[in-house]
């Protein structure tokens, strides 16, 4: 995958985790750049999702650890423990707001 195309998948994902965030109630505070977007729960806790272009993957950062995802056969997967970014980051975002967001 070429950085052109890689960067026009990222941008897909951040405007999915944008737009799931913004049809909620879950009153999640979020700043997005583009490469780098911020989310803070109540509690002081955040979790960040970061493009990562040298690597072509998509890196969740939170108080649990960090995670990176690929794009493989259509879905974004970890190679270290097989879940899928979307999944990872509804577990996340549960953790931190108490709601279940569907990204």
């Amino acid at each position: 995958m070429t950085e052109s195309e890689f960067n026009e998948v990222a941008d897909a994902v951040f405007q999915r985790i944008e737009l799931a965030i913004d049809d909620s109630d879950a009153g999640i505070d979020y700043d997005s750049n583009g490469t780098v977007l911020e989310m803070e729960f109540a509690d002081g806790s955040k979790v960040i999702v970061n493009r990562h272009v040298p690597n072509r993957e998509i890196w969740l950062a939170a108080k649990s650890g960090g995670f990176h995802y690929a794009l493989q056969d259509g879905s974004w997967l970890s190679q270290r423990d097989g879940s899928e970014l979307f999944d990872k980051l509804g577990e996340l975002v549960q953790l931190g707001s108490g709601k279940k967001l569907d990204f």
